[in-house]
């Protein structure tokens, strides 16, 4: 009897866990899901596009799969992007919120926050002060030229030897929006900033690996030794790093004269304070909102530049074509303006075939939708997990002149004018990106062609 009891209760929780992994009904198709573990095993999580890619031309492209117990869905081309990003950008402007971003953001800051008025006070507050600051301004050139010659200096430096310049460009291009943020900038071997970098890109690529869907998964991994609690080791080290900048700020500032994001950020923390009302500062918020802003401002910033370098020393023709472009337009002047670009229609077609082939943000940041809706006819529960595949946008052979290569052409006409390519979206789009719903691409182009914003900026926040 004990045998047959112990028996009945596998084949019911067997048959539970089934159920669980079983999809409901109307929801998008995608590749059978494993009981308890979902689809985890059927994805490399160190590459997945490959994986996606297939799933696709299997169930569409839109499609789900199981990370664990937990459904989410992939949307794939530029038709079903645009659709969730764009046109109907407000119904999937939410961030969908699973265990580990709960611990890591506390549904604070700027990047996986949930919509709602939290997001979008502060960031109101935030694109406002970064343009205050300098951000979209002449001022921002002449931080980004002073920024350069350090660079140039360093580079020199090490021109007899063997270098990885990732250090050195991602150095450079933190201390674009430290100056900003912190009123303060690094110099390349300060040991701590650097330690406090390696950090911040350590745990993206956690955030992202299949440790820390395992932890979202399976709520028993939280007790185990395993590599996800590196990410709250991280988080703790970056937050003191944090609270003594914030703590050295609070003594020396003055208040009505900011000099930086944080200087700003105390006096919206101090009224708030006064009027007494519910409040969304604080001083948690603040240190979320900085560290999204690391990330917004440094790892696709350079991580471009990387690449850049990669495809200049792969294809010299292109680099040598940039080259005379420059000097044409560079003439006697000692440098180059922001606004010369209009002038330079190859060396901009250069850098933005170096984001689509380089693919730097392949699967964007997830988005999820605010209320129980439809896509391509598929019911989509509010809060579904949104993976949008923006790499599949950037190789498609019907959008493409040369898909699958490295080719300025792609984004110039046969005047070599440079075009708007409606399927490049290096960074996405839509109410959480830099467009919202019902602008037009006219004014789109004018936005993009007035600012001088750090390009991950917008899009991200």
């Amino acid at each position: 009897m004990e045998v047959c009891s112990v028996l009945l209760l596998a084949l019911l929780l067997l048959a539970v866990l089934c159920w669980r992994a079983t999809r409901p009904k109307g929801f998008p198709p995608g590749p059978p899901a494993l009981p308890i573990v979902g689809n985890l095993l059927q994805i490399n999580f160190t590459n997945p596009l490959k994986d996606l890619r297939e799933f696709s031309e299997v169930y569409g492209p839109v499609f789900s799969i199981y990370l664990g117990g937990t459904p989410a869905v992939v949307v794939r081309g530029i038709q079903a992007l645009r659709e969730v990003l764009v046109l109907r950008g407000s119904e999937f402007a939410d961030r969908p919120q699973n265990r580990l971003s709960r611990v890591i953001s506390g549904n604070r800051g700027l990047i996986i926050v949930p919509y709602g008025r939290a997001w979008k006070e502060h960031r109101r507050f935030t694109l406002s002060t970064l343009r205050d600051m300098g951000l979209g301004k002449r001022s921002m050139e002449e931080r980004i030229r002073e920024e350069s010659t350090h660079l140039i200096q360093a580079f020199g430096q090490k021109k007899d030897t063997r270098l990885d310049p990732h250090t050195l460009l991602d150095n450079a291009v933190s201390n674009i929006i430290c100056s900003i943020v912190f009123g303060r900038r690094y110099e390349y071997d300060d040991p701590t900033f650097r330690y406090i970098l390696n950090i911040v890109h350590e745990n993206m690529k956690l955030a992202t690996g299949v440790w820390a869907q395992l932890y979202n998964a399976f709520p028993f991994v939280q007790y185990l030794p395993l590599p996800h609690r590196k990410i709250f080791q991280n988080v703790k080290t970056v937050f003191a790093f944090l609270r003594n900048i914030l703590e050295e700020h609070k003594k020396i500032r003055v208040p009505g004269e900011p000099r930086d994001f944080i200087d700003r950020y105390l006096e919206e923390l101090g009224k708030q304070e006064e009027e007494n009302g519910k409040q969304t500062f604080d001083e948690e918020n603040l240190f979320t909102c900085v560290s999204d802003l690391f990330i917004a401002g440094t790892e696709t910033t350079s991580a471009s530049l990387e690449w850049c370098l990669l495809y200049m020393m792969a294809f010299p023709d292109i680099q040598e074509k940039c080259q005379q472009e420059i000097d044409r337009v560079l003439g006697d002047r000692d440098r180059l303006d922001y606004d010369d670009r209009a002038s330079m229609p190859y060396t901009q077609a250069v850098l933005q075939e170096v984001q689509r082939f380089g693919s730097i943000v392949p699967l964007g940041v997830a988005h999820a939708p605010v209320t129980d809706t439809k896509l391509n006819g598929f019911n989509i529960p509010k809060g579904t997990f949104i993976i949008t595949d923006l790499s599949s946008a950037h190789f498609d052979e019907t959008r493409w002149k040369y898909p699958h290569e490295f080719n300025p052409e792609n984004f110039l006409s046969e005047e070599g004018e440079l075009v708007k390519a409606e399927a490049f979206l290096p960074f996405s789009a839509g109410r959480r990106g830099g467009r919202g719903q019902g602008e037009s691409s006219n004014s789109c182009r004018k936005t993009e062609n007035s600012r001088r914003d750090i390009p991950y900026m917008q899009e991200i926040l």
